[in-house]
């Protein structure tokens, strides 16, 4: 959902905590077809105790694809300026696209280009609503 807020954080907040979203531009969010779609990136071990301190690779590359953003979780930068694992839910890859389909595949997308020792992901993102949109 968050890639497709258009507004600045501020204005979305002032119109949540004062009840007032109806009055928001119609540009604050995404317009048309669009849908978001988000890939964990998780640690080895987990959803137990997990191993940390994994270099990171590839994050440049996902990012500068059209649609994908990464955004960063159980991360950490080393004195070297690596970055490495911190935790479980090391990343979380985000597609955007004209359809829930296409945000999966854009998402995997980035996925694809990271790598890290351990690195797990779930290859069943939106299967749900892949199955109504393609019903529909």
């Amino acid at each position: 959902v968050l890639p497709l807020v258009r507004a600045d954080w501020l204005t979305i907040l002032h119109a949540t905590a004062t009840h007032s979203l109806v009055t928001l531009p119609d540009d604050a969010f995404a317009s048309g077809n669009c849908a978001a779609a988000c890939v964990v990136l998780a640690a080895a071990g987990y959803p137990g105790p997990v191993r940390t301190g994994d270099v990171i690779r590839g994050l440049d590359e996902a990012a500068k694809l059209p649609g994908v953003t990464v955004l960063h979780g159980a991360t950490r930068e080393t004195e070297t300026g690596e970055i490495v694992t911190a935790g479980g839910r090391v990343l979380c890859v985000v597609g955007v696209g004209e359809t829930l389909a296409e945000a999966v595949q854009i998402a995997y997308s980035g996925c694809e280009r990271i790598s890290f020792d351990g690195m797990q992901l779930r290859r069943d993102i939106g299967r749900r609503g892949l199955a109504r949109e393609s019903a529909a």
